[in-house]
């Protein structure tokens, strides 16, 4: 059967670009720095050598933040200007890395150099950029028309939120993770024809996408259905893990930092996987990567 082949293909090929995927890590642990840095920073210098530090490490203290004034506005302003430049440089380092990643995935048997890696990234970089921004745009349209809308109908009444406000919002968050799976689906696609016809133009690349996307739906669907699936329930997982670990020491807490960044690894490891089974089911296609 297509699916089981294109996942057995897809978890190979995951294994043999391991070193692309420890180099997206490394750029991530680098990017997170980004952000808690300047946030350490001015927790620190909000609080100081003071009480609040011991009052925080037992749990949430709304006094503590009840004293700040000034001073909380300072690490509000400082995390949100950091979390901004974070997002802005997640979206295009991970328009740049996934060039990279990509090409690693097109062959099986490739032995991926991380010369190489960097080549593709710099090749493919506008162009899946492109797809992302396009496809990103998109969902954020269909988020609005098919959950914000009618969510914002339901409460124009001023009667509040009901059974049939749940109801409403039951359905549109169904059809809209169906729709999402199915753009996930575009964009694989569209960025896995880049690589492999090595043409880089997001609008063909697009096109091609949802052709391929909707002329084997049956195939397709399940593939990417059952991967987010398990994605979902290894990150509910983790985090469940790391939210119920308190450690008592510094070993622990360094115990605690190791764990989560092999979760996130593995994490990563999943996302991969996903790719290259797209990939390989994009192979077996009669049209592979031709229009």
């Amino acid at each position: 059967m297509k699916l089981f082949k294109a996942l057995g293909s897809g978890a190979v090929r995951s294994v043999k670009a391991y070193k692309g995927v420890i180099i997206i890590w490394f750029f991530y642990l680098v990017l997170i720095s980004l952000l808690t840095i300047p946030a350490r920073g001015a927790l620190k210098t909000g609080f100081g050598n003071s009480m609040i530090t011991e009052l925080l490490r037992n749990g949430m203290n709304i006094e503590v933040f009840s004293d700040l004034d000034i001073q909380l506005k300072s690490i509000i302003t400082s995390f949100t200007s950091g979390f901004i430049l974070v997002f802005l440089v997640t979206v295009a380092m991970n328009a740049f890395l996934s060039g990279g990643l990509f090409n690693s995935l097109k062959d099986t048997n490739n032995n991926l150099a991380v010369s190489e890696f960097f080549r593709s990234s710099a090749r493919y970089f506008w162009s899946f950029l492109g797809v992302t921004m396009l496809t990103g745009l998109m969902i954020i349209v269909l988020g609005i028309l098919i959950i914000g809308l009618p969510f914002g109908i339901s409460f124009s009444g001023g009667s509040g939120p009901g059974p049939a406000t749940s109801v409403i919002l039951l359905i549109g968050m169904i059809i809209f993770s169906i729709a999402l799976i199915t753009l996930l689906l575009v964009v694989d696609y569209s960025r896995a024809w880049i690589v492999r016809t090595d043409t880089p133009s997001c609008f063909k690349a697009l096109g091609f996408g949802f052709r391929t996307t909707f002329r084997f739906f049956l195939s397709s669907f399940p593939l990417m259905l059952g991967l987010m699936i398990i994605l979902v329930l290894f990150t509910w997982l983790s985090l469940r893990l790391v939210g119920y670990w308190n450690p008592e020491t510094g070993a622990g807490a360094l115990m605690l930092y190791v764990v989560s960044q092999v979760m996130f690894f593995i994490k990563l490891l999943i996302k991969t996987w996903r790719y290259g089974s797209v990939i390989a089911l994009m192979e077996m296609h009669p049209e592979k990567a031709g229009a």
